[in-house]
């Protein structure tokens, strides 16, 4: 069994994505609309989650950039969440991500959970995800 903490860090809009770490992590995909009064992201819903050893440099041209654009309602953009996570544990740690949530753009991951039980604690910026689980 592999225990596992996982702080989430900020969100970015589409337009604003350069500003994602080029680090190591997982990130979520997300629907939002933004009010530029109270410069917030109002989430609508979790879409995708991804994991790279370069998070920015991914997101930049995402195969599956389209896919998410066809979540998107009236008034929405996306946007993004990132934690920072070592290479070594990133597969397992989004897999059981993936497993628990089933964003309706991921494929892998959804139906099996090929790794030992995990056990995730979440903070931060984690929207639509649950806090504490195993899987």
């Amino acid at each position: 069994m592999g225990n596992f903490s996982i702080a989430f860090e900020g969100y970015w809009r589409e337009k604003k994505k350069r500003g994602i770490p080029a680090k190591s992590g997982v990130y979520c995909v997300y629907t939002c609309i933004y009010s530029g009064k109270k410069q917030t992201c109002s989430l609508q819903k979790l879409i995708y989650i991804g994991a790279s050893e370069n998070v920015r440099d991914c997101l930049e041209d995402h195969v599956k950039q389209a896919d998410w654009e066809s979540h998107i309602d009236t008034g929405e953009e996306l946007c993004f969440s990132f934690a920072p996570m070592d290479a070594e544990t990133l597969e397992r740690c989004t897999a059981a991500l993936i497993f628990k949530h089933k964003p309706p753009e991921n494929t892998e991951y959804v139906r099996d959970f090929p790794f030992d039980t995990t056990s995730l604690t979440l903070s931060g910026t984690a929207g639509f995800l649950s806090k504490s689980f195993t899987v």
